[in-house]
């Protein structure tokens, strides 16, 4: 049996400091990011299981903070690699962030550290997309089968430091330069054109 959630949210819970999944409600919290800046007390309902199986129970807990739920790609918009002014490789760029580089959604602050606070720290607004399992040569008819959800990511780099050397993860890996939410892809539609 497949999960029965709509609106996931990773979070540790006011109530006992420890990590948990939970449903939002987004009639009442359309963004959870802002009603926790507005000061709200952000309630879910508790998710027991996994994000894979994971049941909505009755049970109401409170976000203490949210912990978004990391293999990364770039150059892959033809736009910003020649912005950067990098050639457009025949295949993305992959790379990893550290778990650590995850962050929660606004109000979170992003902090810059000494070593790029150079003038040349960066953001991109990102479309992320969550696996809900592992795969390789995965067909396109079944790629879909393979997708948990979207989120929207704000990926922070410290420029200086990407440019210094081929492996993008320290310069784009630094503690909470990763904000997210995530929805079910139940609940999103997407227009190709």
């Amino acid at each position: 049996m497949g999960p029965n959630w709509a609106h996931l949210v990773r979070f540790i819970g006011e109530e006992d400091g420890q990590t948990h999944l939970g449903e939002v409600d987004p009639n009442k919290y359309p963004d959870v990011g802002i009603a926790i800046l507005n000061g709200e007390r952000v309630a879910v309902k508790l998710i027991k299981g996994s994000i894979f199986d994971g049941r909505v129970t009755d049970t109401t807990m409170h976000i203490a903070r949210v912990l978004p739920i990391i293999r990364c790609m770039g150059l892959n918009y033809r736009d910003h690699a020649k912005e950067a002014n990098m050639p457009i490789p025949d295949v993305p760029v992959v790379f990893i962030k550290p778990r650590t580089a995850l962050n929660g959604p606004h109000p979170a602050k992003i902090n810059v550290p000494k070593i790029a606070q150079d003038g040349s720290s960066d953001y991109e607004a990102e479309l992320s997309i969550i696996l809900s399992k592992t795969g390789r040569d995965i067909p396109e008819s079944e790629a879909m089968e393979y997708v948990l959800g979207y989120t929207c990511s704000n990926d922070v780099s410290a420029r200086t430091q990407q440019f210094k050397n081929s492996q993008w993860s320290f310069s784009k890996g630094e503690t909470d330069w990763l904000p997210h939410y995530l929805p079910s892809p139940l609940v999103l539609s997407f227009t190709q054109s």
